[in-house]
C-alpha cells in the first residue's frame, strides 16, 4: 500500500473475541460457551486473537493518522491500539472474561456512533453475534482468527485485511451482501457438519483479498468414484513406519474407509503402518507422535475457498508443518472442488511459513495418479 498525501480522517469500529481460535490446535474445533473454554485452556491453549488483531493494525499502521478508532475496552481491541499508538476511544467496561453479550453491546454503540467501517477479529460465533447487533446498517469486514470460518465476510489473512479497509475507505472497493454462516460446535465435535444461513451483512469486496462461502461436497456417484481412486492411490503408496497425519475431509476419510479404519470426518487422525494410532488429535498429540517419526501430512482443501491449512485443521500447526516439512505435504482433492480454483491459500498464523509455502507450486492428486498443479496465494 501506498500513503496517500491527502485523506479525509475515517472511524472504524474494532472488536477483538479474545478466546476466538483457542479450541483450534486443541482439537475442540471452537470455543463457543464457557465449559468448552476452559477444556482448552486445560489442554494448553493460548489467545491467538489478540496476536492476529495486531497483525492487523500494524499493517495498516502507516495511514493510523488518518484513522480513528471506536475500539472494545481492554482485551476487546483497546489493548491492540494502545500499543500500536492509534487514536481510539473505549466502548464497554474491562472485562477478565468476555462474552457474546459483550460483542453484541459494543457492536449497538459503534453501529449508534454511526461509522464508516465495522471490523471484528473472531470466528463464525463471532460473526454471529455482529449480524444481530448490525443487521445491514453498515458495512463490516472480519479478521480471521477463529476456528470455524464458514462466512463469506472474512478476508483471507490480517494483512489481507488491512489491504481491504484501505482501499475500502478510499473508495476503491464495492459493498457485497456476504453470508454469515455457522455450525452447531457439539454438533461438529462429533463429527456432523451441517453450516446453516443466519443471514447477510453489508461488507466490502475484493475477490483476491476475500474468502468466499465454503461449498459443502457434492455427493454424487461421480464424486465418490473420484474420492476412491484418489484413495486407492494415496493407500498403493502409504511407506512401512511413516506417521501420516490424515486432515479432515470426505476426500480423507474414504482413505479410511478403504483401509476398514473409522477415520473422523473432521479432525485429525494419526496413521501408522495403515492403522489409526490417535484419533482426533490436537497439535500436543501430532508433535508428541512426530518424536523420531518420519512423517506425510495428508490434507484436502475447502470447497470454494481453496484453504489447505489456517481453515478447519489448526491441530496441523506451524509448528507440525515446520518439523514434517513442506515436501512431505500431499494435497488430494477431487476434480469438481479443483474446478474454478486458480490457486490455493494458506493462513498458518506463521508469516513466515506462509511466505515459504506461497514460494512452492504444488501437485494436487486429482484422481488415480493423475495430478494438477497449482500455486498457492
Amino acid at each position: 500500500m501506498t500513503e496517500t498525501q491527502t485523506v479525509t480522517v475515517k472511524t472504524i469500529g474494532f472488536i477483538v473475541n479474545p478466546i476466538a481460535g483457542m479450541g483450534g490446535a486443541t482439537g475442540l474445533k471452537g470455543t463457543d460457551g464457557k465449559v468448552v473454554l476452559d477444556r482448552a485452556v486445560l489442554l494448553g491453549a493460548k489467545p491467538i486473537a489478540p496476536a492476529r488483531a495486531e497483525t492487523f493494525l500494524l499493517e495498516l499502521a502507516p495511514f493510523k493518522h488518518y484513522i480513528y478508532l471506536l475500539v472494545g475496552a481492554g482485551d476487546m481491541g483497546e489493548t491492540c491500539a494502545k500499543k500500536l499508538g492509534y487514536s481510539y476511544t473505549v466502548i464497554g467496561k474491562r472485562r477478565q472474561q468476555t462474552s457474546s453479550k459483550d460483542t453484541k453491546n459494543i457492536a449497538k454503540s459503534i453501529v449508534e456512533a454511526k461509522v464508516d467501517l465495522l471490523v471484528f477479529c473472531g470466528g463464525d460465533g463471532t460473526a454471529r453475534d455482529i449480524l444481530k447487533s448490525v443487521d445491514v446498517k453498515l458495512p463490516v469486514l472480519g479478521v480471521p482468527t477463529g476456528v470455524k470460518m464458514h462466512s463469506a465476510v472474512f478476508a483471507v489473512n490480517p494483512k489481507a485485511a488491512a489491504r481491504v479497509v484501505y482501499r475500502f475507505l478510499q473508495g476503491e472497493l464495492p459493498v457485497r451482501e456476504a453470508e454469515i454462516m455457522d455450525v452447531n460446535e457439539q454438533a461438529f465435535r462429533e463429527g456432523h457438519l451441517s453450516a446453516v444461513l443466519y443471514g447477510y451483512i453489508l461488507s466490502p469486496y475484493e475477490p483476491q483479498l476475500i474468502q468466499v462461502s465454503k461449498l459443502a461436497s457434492p455427493t454424487t456417484e461421480n464424486e465418490v468414484c473420484n474420492q476412491a481412486a484418489i484413495a486407492v492411490y494415496v493407500i498403493e503408496n502409504m511407506q512401512p513406519d511413516i506417521l501420516y497425519i490424515m486432515g479432515p475431509g470426505t476426500t480423507t476419510r474414504t482413505i479410511g474407509d478403504l483401509l476398514d479404519q473409522q477415520k473422523t470426518l473432521l479432525g485429525v487422525d494419526l496413521f501408522v503402518n495403515k492403522q489409526i494410532i490417535t484419533k482426533d488429535a490436537n497439535e500436543e498429540q501430532i508433535l508428541q507422535a512426530l518424536k523420531g517419526k518420519r512423517a506425510r501430512i495428508i490434507v484436502t482443501l475447502i470447497g470454494g475457498q481453496g484453504f489447505i491449512f489456517g481453515r478447519g485443521n489448526q491441530q496441523i500447526s506451524a509448528k507440525v508443518i515446520w518439523q514434517v516439512g513442506l515436501e512431505n505435504i500431499v494435497i488430494v482433492a477431487t476434480e469438481s472442488k479443483m474446478q474454478g480454483l486458480k490457486s490455493l491459500k494458506v493462513d498458518t498464523g506463521d508469516p513466515l511459513l506462509d511466505t515459504k509455502v506461497k514460494a512452492q507450486r504444488f501437485q494436487v492428486l486429482i484422481d488415480y495418479s493423475r495430478w494438477k498443479e497449482i500455486c498457492v496465494e
